[in-house]
């Protein structure tokens, strides 16, 4: 797989397939390489198991240089503004030219088309527009930015992925590649369907802060503890909203709402983080250990990579000093680290001869600066 160097998605987009085992090569442009810092390695984990070659794309023969590496690739991804790169050399049609199979991945904010096609954006303005933004919050305040999960990684390079897999295994049956268009203002709307089928029959309402999932049911809330840490609780279930009584010693009391009651559920929220108030946070998780009341520690990065189960699972690992997140889904049972994360330019010449360039090939075209 080519990598054209961008941030966010694209990069992460080729983490997962590097961690699934493809052969990802990415593409850095010439000042990035100028930039490294030998005494520095990478610590970047969405660099891990990549190769790295230095190539200018504004340069005509660094165009065609791009071209024969797509000669032997499977997949190409991007994520450039519509139209950057056609105006570069290597947009679908010299690509799929050079190779019929391949499948050329497209990462934009806006998608190809459209009204705001070509404008800027960030992952909050594609939750904005996709309706995802207006819904996350509490009852009386502003949205909230989720942090760039939810377009960026969640709804765009998550379903790059997608859409590259589904087109391989078409291109697989045909012979034919294909463009995978992947919008991260799609993705989130797609995400978003159970709960546009929630809203369609009522379950669910458009006031933030009111509904099940949002903050607005006690039982599906994060409360503060005594050391102004948190607990995360999600006791949706009648067993387990029982069990969430139990431990909080309100079972049995004669006020008890019920459960679904929406009226109450604001003086309950505020009777159930006052008894949460009382201990701290891990007085709490022992005390609800072995229960199913759904309650669990909000943990920090460097809290959760201690997490026993985090750490049995490897979800977070460590390599090189740096704790990352460890490989997912697990295909055939776990999966290790594809290798340590790509130093800019590293694999040039070794990536080249590949291609089929000799040594004074790549000479010449560093004379020429195509090639960093």
């Amino acid at each position: 797989m080519v990598e054209l160097a961008g941030i966010g998605p694209v990069p992460f987009a080729g983490m997962l397939l590097a961690d699934l085992g493809a052969d990802v090569v990415r593409v850095d442009r010439p000042a990035t390489v100028a930039a490294v810092d030998p005494a520095r390695p990478s610590i970047d984990p969405m660099a891990r198991g990549k190769r790295s070659v230095g190539i200018d794309l504004k340069h005509p023969e660094g165009a065609a240089t791009v071209l024969r590496l797509v000669g032997g690739a499977d997949v190409l991804v991007e994520g450039f503004r519509p139209g950057v790169a056609e105006r570069l050399g290597v947009g679908p049609e010299p690509c799929h030219a050079a190779n019929g199979r391949l499948v050329y991945g497209r990462m934009t904010g806006w998608g190809q088309e459209g009204p705001l096609a070509a404008e800027a954006g960030h992952d909050i303005d594609y939750l904005a527009v996709a309706g995802v933004l207006a819904h996350i919050g509490r009852r009386g305040a502003p949205p909230t930015p989720p942090i760039n999960l939810v377009a960026d990684f969640g709804g765009g390079a998550n379903l790059l992925v997608v859409g590259v897999l589904a087109a391989l295994f078409d291109a697989a049956r045909t012979g034919a590649g294909t463009v995978v268009d992947a919008a991260m203002v799609d993705g989130a709307a797609l995400l978003m369907a159970p709960f546009f089928a929630a809203r369609a029959t009522g379950f669910w309402q458009d006031e933030r802060g009111t509904n099940l999932l949002d903050s607005g049911a006690y039982f599906y809330d994060a409360y503060e503890c005594a050391d102004g840490r948190h607990v995360a609780v999600g006791a949706i279930e009648p067993q387990f909203h029982a069990a969430l009584l139990r431990g909080l010693g309100l079972e049995g009391e004669d006020d008890l709402p019920e459960q679904l009651d929406r009226s109450a559920w604001p003086a309950m929220k505020e009777r159930v983080a006052t008894v949460f108030r009382t201990r701290t946070r891990d007085e709490w998780v022992a005390a609800f250990a072995g229960t199913d009341a759904c309650v669990a520690p909000v943990l920090t990065m460097g809290e959760a990579a201690g997490h026993p189960h985090v750490r049995a699972r490897g979800s977070i690992v460590e390599a090189g000093g740096v704790a990352q997140p460890g490989p997912a889904p697990r295909v055939g049972g776990p999966l290790p680290l594809p290798g340590p994360p790509a130093v800019p330019g590293a694999h040039t010449d070794e990536v080249l001869a590949e291609a089929g360039l000799t040594p004074a090939d790549v000479a010449r075209l560093r004379a020429a600066g195509a090639v960093a």
